[in-house]
Parts: structure tokens; sequence; C-alpha cells
């Protein structure tokens, strides 16, 4: 951190470093040498703009290499994706004079209707939070900052500058802090992102908890808290609940308002000189700006990148990839006008793009195939729409293959707004289906930002590729993935259910009137329909592969009272090389809560020649068997038997073994409030008191209630206080006696 004596600066000037000089940076410090901080979008490549600025992607920003985002990144379940990502990602930075690059997103995909879900990785913290973590160290080691976001429960764009987000602390500490968590504590970005939201009522960029208990206090982060930008609303709150640094700038009201508090006696100075310095030590990235990137081989690593990211849905009879010498239909305008990223702030302006059709020409070249093309529709509605639709089926009937490139256009799913349904537009799904009925074959390739429905022409395809939005060289990989020089290992981070109603945040959102209800709890995604039942289109990490996998030799040995380690044989039983996903699943009914059917806790991307195999072993701490325990405010591992399973996605189990953990001894601490239930199951005194209350309770009928279990049970949940008035004074000193036992366990 730079050193500063903050002694020279007046309050005046403090306060200013508190907010933005301009849209995109700092105020220097010119007598301490210290430069301004520059802070630009992200995350999937750099926004560098230099003459308007804007956070929507409005105006014009310099070349740079357009990256899978984060959406794609996902279903590659590779952390080494992610982290040359993030490298490539510093490294333009470092070029284009850039301190700070804003990513990753590592909100979780409550619902797929969110706007911006393309921008986030996964509906589940423990993928989520692995691959955050890999693209910021890979960036921070370039020297260039990053900026986590969006802190945190930011799951909608519907009214996202003042909905407040009510969830449970569970379901907060179990879904939607973990990614952020982890990232924390084990990459340590530079700076986090204070959403916009609020959280049970409180503005994300004024929380106090959030910002200051959580963060800095229990996971210790020592960064510098940046507001998204135009998310501070009262900047005396903002700064006495930790955030740093307002954006963007400048904020000359807000730097009166902060002076003005000082004087008044409502802020401490101390406190701003502290934010101040988090602020300042921002400079410390301020690394000297290189002389360029190499356009051709960032070019060529978002082409290799974006092939480990598609996920094959569904490939009947092996028509992927394509055999050679096939005459081979390409239809739909997608192939020819690319969908590579999202609208918004995230909007790149590409160094080059690939188009499918081009690549899919130059591949089949090589394979003696005949490719001929029809757009069959149009983007933006223009043309006949039949005439183009039956030229399409035409050149489909005369192929040994269709291919149809699908998907949503930029104006149907962007920051500022959430889609209303999941559905393709209804000229393409008419495509696909008349193209279907005529083709030999037919292959669908689809672009889209959040998962759409299949439903209504599934089944009449053959093969599904979905590519969800897969950066400037997506066109490319699209070839190599369809002709086989790549061979899809993408798996899904989100499920794709069979309607939008089946999804559990259904009817809460976007919620209403301010607020919206996460009433699904920690039932988020998978968990939600392993756990009901409710059957789907693909599970969470389903994608298939051209070559075939086992996995066998699961072996799981406790490693202490709440952890294990799990290890497994994977072996490519196929002809061909290819990436084998490892998922592990950990499913328990252990304990006080309702737990999901099954939790993804460790997961592995292996890549194995035909017939190799290879040992995995996975270390599952305390964590992967831990539920949040909003009593205690603390992770607590319950004792009991936890079933370790290996899943071909997160409904398909193919092997488990059961593991018995003494997990955590639990003596709660009895008062007279507490239940009869929780006295009489109570570890230390609950066997002995039973004994007793059931002999002193009468029933009124002339037996005892030790001899009528039903009527024990009726007073499960009936507090002591009031089981003591049935009694009479049969308990007199029993009760105060056991509860001093129960306190002196706790003091033990």
């Amino acid at each position: 951190m730079p050193d500063i004596d903050l002694s020279r600066l007046s309050l005046e000037q403090k306060a200013a470093l508190l907010s933005g000089q301009d849209f995109w940076s700092t105020h220097p410090v010119q007598d301490a040498g210290l430069p301004s901080v520059v802070l630009t979008d992200g995350p999937h490549g750099v926004r560098r703009q230099v003459g308007e600025f804007d956070h929507m992607g409005i105006y014009e920003s310099l070349p740079s290499t357009c990256f899978p985002p984060a959406v794609a990144v996902g279903s590659s379940w590779d952390p080494e994706v992610a982290a040359r990502i993030g490298a490539a990602v510093g490294r333009e930075a470092r070029a284009l004079g850039v301190h700070v690059v804003l990513g990753p997103g590592v909100n979780i995909k409550r619902s797929p209707l969110c706007g911006r879900n393309f921008e986030y990785y996964s509906e589940d913290p423990l993928l989520s939070g692995q691959l955050g973590a890999a693209h910021v160290r890979g960036q921070q080691e370039q020297g260039v900052g990053a900026s986590l976001k969006h802190f945190a429960v930011n799951n909608q764009e519907t009214d996202r500058m003042r909905v407040s987000a009510e969830v449970d602390e569970r379901t907060l500490r179990e879904i939607y802090l973990p990614a952020f968590e982890h990232i924390v504590t084990e990459a340590r970005p530079a700076t986090v992102m204070a959403a916009y939201n609020r959280i049970n009522g409180v503005h994300a960029a004024q929380n106090q908890w959030l910002l200051t208990e959580v963060l800095r206090e229990e996971w210790g982060f020592s960064g510098a808290v940046v507001s998204d930008w135009g998310a501070v609303h009262d900047p005396v709150a903002s700064v006495l609940a930790g955030m740093d640094l307002e954006m963007p700038g400048p904020a000359p009201e807000n730097t009166r308002r902060i002076v003005a508090a000082v004087r008044d006696g409502e802020l401490d100075e101390s406190v701003v000189d502290t934010a101040v310095r988090r602020v300042l030590a921002l400079t410390g990235l301020a690394a000297e700006q290189s002389d360029g990137f190499d356009v051709d081989a960032h070019h060529r690593l978002a082409r290799e990148l974006a092939a480990e990211c598609a996920v094959l849905l569904k490939n009947d009879d092996g028509v992927l990839p394509l055999a050679s010498g096939q005459r081979i239909a390409v239809i739909g305008e997608f192939a020819a006008i690319p969908r590579y990223q999202a609208g918004g702030s995230s909007h790149l302006n590409p160094t080059r793009l690939d188009t499918a059709l081009e690549a899919v020409r130059e591949s089949a070249a090589e394979r003696d195939h005949q490719v001929e093309y029809a757009p069959g529709f149009t983007l933006d509605g223009s043309g006949d729409g039949v005439a183009l639709r039956e030229a399409a089926v035409a050149l489909a009937r005369s192929s040994d293959v269709a291919v149809v490139f699908a998907g949503l256009a930029e104006s149907e799913e962007s920051e500022g707004f959430d889609r209303d349904t999941l559905h393709l537009p209804a000229v393409q799904v008419e495509l696909i289906r008349a193209v279907a009925e005529a083709a030999a074959r037919t292959v669908v390739v689809l672009s889209n930002g959040g998962v759409v429905s299949l439903e209504g022409w599934h089944d009449e395809v053959d093969a599904i590729l979905e590519g969800f939005l897969l950066g400037q060289g997506g066109g490319g990989a699209f070839a190599d993935l369809l002709f086989g020089e790549a061979n899809p290992s993408g798996r899904l981070a989100e499920t794709i259910p069979l309607r939008l109603e089946d999804n559990p945040s259904f009817v809460n959102f976007p919620g209403e009137q301010g607020h919206v209800r996460y009433g699904e709890g920690v039932m988020v995604g998978y968990r939600w329909y392993g756990t009901t039942g409710a059957p789907v289109r693909y599970p969470f990490g389903h994608g298939l592969s051209y070559t075939s996998f086992a996995v066998g030799d699961l072996a799981v040995e406790t490693t202490g009272d709440d952890s294990a380690r799990v290890s497994l044989t994977v072996t490519n039983t196929g002809a061909r090389a290819g990436k084998h996903v490892v998922q592990v699943y950990v499913a328990t009914q252990a304990g006080p809560v309702r737990r999901p059917a099954r939790e993804l806790r460790a997961f592995a991307k292996v890549r194995l020649e035909p017939g190799e195999s290879r040992t995995i072993a996975f270390d599952l701490g305390r964590r992967a068997f831990a539920y949040y325990d909003v009593q205690d405010a603390a992770w607590a591992v319950a004792p009991g038997e936890y079933l370790v399973q290996v899943g071909e996605n997160a409904e398909t189990v193919i092997a488990e073994a059961s593991v018995s953990l003494a997990g955590d001894t639990v003596a709660q601490e009895l008062t007279l409030e507490s239940t009869f239930g929780e006295w009489i199951s109570h570890p230390v005194v609950g066997a002995t008191l039973l004994q007793e209350l059931t002999s002193a309770l009468p029933d009124g009928q002339g037996s005892r209630m030790g001899d009528r279990p039903e009527l024990l049970q009726a007073v499960q949940d009936v507090p002591m206080k009031r089981v003591m008035g049935l009694a009479g004074d049969a308990l007199d000193g029993t009760l105060e006696r056991l509860m001093e036992r129960t306190r002196a366990v706790g003091r033990s």
C-alpha cells in the first residue's frame, strides 16, 4: 500500500477522494505522486472508453478481445478456462491503461428470466465460486485488479436499483454469499462492488452487516469496496457501513455531505481516513502501461476456450460429428450474423469476429463437404418470412443434414430488463419444425444468454448443441465442434426446465411493490427439482461427449469428525480423446433443517486419451457437510449418515458411498422457554428427564402421560413453563437442577 501522510490532506480533499474524478477514474494525489486509477467494465474483455462515457454499452470503446462470457464459462466447469480468460483480460487491460476491470460477476441464477444471467456463471455457489476465484487470480497475476460483483443478492434486473430482496439468513449463507466468500478468502480481489438493490430493506451500498460485519470482519477482506455506478443513496451512511469509493464521479454534493457529517460529529474522521487509505491502496495497481497485446493469439485463445464451453445436449444416433462427404444445409441468420455477447455494460468492441457460416465453409472444404446457406429468418423481422422459410426447407430437403442456427437476439435479453418468456421466437420454432420434417437429419445450434425452452421441437431434431454466448471466436468454435476437431465437454451450469412454471422462484419473481421474496429458500435450481422430484428437460450438470467415460472404485473415508476424503477412478472407454467432468454431491437428512436432495460439493474436469484411466481424489472439508444454523449464527455439521454421490449430473447418480460423521456435539442450553421436545431430546439431560416428566404429568384420565405417546407428541412444541403448569409442584427443583447441568456443559 502506498505510504501517504493523510494529515497533509484537508478534510475536503479526503472526502473528495471517496468518489471518482470522472466516469471511469479516481482522483490522483499529485503532491504525493499517487496517480489516478482507471476502472472499466469487463469481465470477459476490456470495455475501455476514451470519448463519451456510459455504463450501458451505448458509446464506442477501444477494440479488445471478446472472450466467452460467464454464461459459457460456467458451462465449461473448468477453472483453467476461467483463469486463462482472466489472465488475457489482465494483459489487455495493461495495454489499454486500465488498472481495475469490473468483474467477475458471481450472482446466483435464481430465475432463468434474469436479464443479466449471461454475466453470471451458475445456479450453484460452489461452481460459481471456484470459477470466479480462478478468473480473479488469473487477472490479478497480470497486475490488474478485479472487482467482484454484484455484492450481493443481485438476481434480477426488474426494479434493480430499488428492489429489496427479502432473504432469510440461512439462504443467504448457503446460496447467495458462498461464491463471494470463497473468492474473497481464496483469491483476494482488489475490490468488491456493492450492488444496487436492497437486502432485507437496506441498500447494499450502505449495509453495515454486509460490508463490514460479513465482508471485512468475518471474511477478512482488506481491499476497497466500490459502489456500482450510481448505487449510492446516502454517502454518509455508505461510508459508515464500510463502502469506500462512490462511482462515478465527481460527486461534489456528496463530498459536502461527508464533510458536514464529520464536523457535526455524525461521522468520525478516522472512518473517512480508513476509507481513503483503501482507495489510495489501489494506486499500487497502476503499473506501467504495456506496449500492446497479441491480437491474433488472443483471438485463437478465444476460439479454443469457446469450444470448451459449449454443451452437447442431444446427439441421437451419433449425427455429430458430421461425417465426411455430406451435403450440409446451413440455415438461420445467426450463422451469418453471430450472437456472441450480450447488451449493457459488458458490451465490447471485438478485435475481429468469426461467423459460423464462414468457419463451416472453411472446415467443409477440407473434408469434401458441400455447404449451402439459407437465412430462414431475419433478426429484425424484415423480408418475406414465408418465402425465407420455404427456401430453407427446400434446401434442407436436398441435403444430408441441416444445421439450424437459432437463439435470442440482443434485443431480447440484456442488462436493464428481465425476459418474460423462455421460448425462442415463434418464427424460429416454426422454421426448426419445418426443417426437421423435411431434412434427413437436423442439428440445432443455439446462441443465447439465458436458457431457452426446447419444448415444441426438441423431439423432432436429432442433435442440439447449446453454445450460450461464446464470444468473438464462437463461430470458429462451432465449426470445430460440428466437425469433431474439438470434442464437446461442457456441462450445464443451470437447469433447463420443461416449463417456466416449474422454476422454484416462479411465483415470487420478480416481486411486487419494491420487494421480492425469496420464498424458495435454499431450494434454488437443481436443489428444488431434485428435492421435489419435478421432471426437467435437462438437469444441472448434463452434457454429452463424442467419447464415453466410466467411473469406478469410489472410496470414502473420514478424515475427522466433520470431513472426508473421496477417491475414484475415471476411464475413457471410447475411441477418441475427451474431457469428463467428475461431479461429487453430498446427500443427507441429518440435522434439524430441511436439506436438498443433494448438493454439489466437489468437481474436476479431466482429459483422458482413449483407454486411459486416472484416479482422482477430493478432500471434503467441514463446509461440504454443514448447514447454517440460524440459532447459533454459525455453520454446523449434524452427527449422522451422509451419502457421497458421484453424479452423471444432478439427477443421475452413478456411484455412491455412505459415511458416518460424528459432527458437532450439540448441547443446547435449556431454559423454561425451551420446548418440551427440546428438553426430552437433549443429549445430556433428555433421557433422565423424560422418565421424571412422564411419571409426574397426569393425563386427566387416571393414567400417566408416559403411557400415552400421543399426548407426549401433542406437547412437543409447548414451552416447558407451560408444561410445568400441568405438573403442579411435582417438578419443583428438578428443572432448575437440570438447567444448571446444561449450562455447565455449555461452559465446558
